[in-house]
């Protein structure tokens, strides 16, 4: 077997499907959006060369720069959301009674697709029979918001199902990690009279730094790439103030059939990603990247 798997024409058959796979759906398909990115073509007659003109267009449209702040907004509540999803595995991770119900109860809207999350918000943030506004006329609201409608609210509103949506996801990956831990450290910790909290920071958390980094990281690139709850919750409403950049993206490429400027902002879209990707990595980047449990 070492001798079969050592032969570069072994290694090359094997890997070469799953190379072409990469090539076609991925990095093909960046550089196609990147030409057709400076192109005027409405996705079905003859394309005429613009050069940047299309990127000149964008830096210059307030519709985008609208967009891509609620995408930024969106990052930010995700990165501060994996608080929450951390202290959750923290706790499930200590063994307390039910835990294990707890973990697939988190796990079930990872099990709903984006539309039947959507459908079910869309209910709860019904005007009148809405679960959100009963509740509040009950505790005595007697004009309860108007939850999609509101330009001030219909972004946040958003935001708390798609959070919810991902809950399950980065709850798994944070137990999974916790409990990887090798259990003999904590009990070290109890011996020298450790409190929980200070196992938990001191110890779980640090040990765990290279998973949360990562987590940070898809938190951010997901946000930034977000589309399908928002586009059947709002489809970017009202005027535009639940709007992100794909979405927009999407509308300027099959509604009003601009695949040239679609594209750029396609494009715009993959660079932002790579270059937060970048310094989120050098930001948390540490000489104790490769202790891992």
């Amino acid at each position: 077997m070492n001798r079969i798997m050592s032969d570069k024409k072994i290694i090359a058959m094997y890997t070469l499907p799953a190379l072409l796979m990469i090539l076609v759906l991925i990095y093909i398909p960046i550089v196609l959006t990147g030409y057709y990115g400076l192109m005027d073509w409405d996705g079905i007659g003859a394309m005429t060369f613009i050069g940047l003109e299309n990127y000149q267009n964008l830096i210059a449209d307030s519709l985008f720069w609208q967009s891509a702040w609620h995408s930024l907004l969106l990052a930010v509540f995700s990165v501060l959301s994996l608080v929450i999803y951390l202290t959750i595995s923290v706790v499930l991770s200590s063994n307390i009674k039910g835990a294990n119900l707890f973990r697939k109860v988190y796990l079930i809207p990872m099990l709903l697709s984006s539309v039947a999350i959507a459908q079910l918000w869309i209910r709860i943030y019904h005007p009148s029979n809405g679960v959100m506004n009963r509740f509040l006329l009950s505790i005595g609201i007697d004009n309860p918001p108007l939850w999609l409608s509101d330009t001030n609210l219909v972004l946040f509103a958003i935001f708390i199902p798609i959070l919810w949506q991902y809950a399950g996801f980065y709850i798994i990956i944070y137990y999974a990690a916790l409990r990887n831990i090798p259990g003999e450290l904590m009990e070290a910790a109890r011996i020298d009279g450790a409190t929980p909290f200070q196992i938990a920071y001191k110890i779980k958390l640090p040990l765990i730094a290279g998973v949360i980094k990562v987590t940070i990281v898809l938190a951010v690139i997901g946000s930034l790439k977000y589309f399908d709850l928002i586009y059947v919750m709002t489809d970017g409403g009202p005027n535009g103030a639940s709007e992100v950049m794909a979405s927009y993206m999407y509308k300027l490429a099959f509604r009003s059939n601009d695949f040239g400027y679609g594209s750029a902002v396609g494009f715009f879209l993959l660079v932002l990603i790579m270059i937060v990707t970048y310094f989120i990595r050098k930001l948390t980047a540490s000489k104790d990247d490769e202790v891992q449990y």
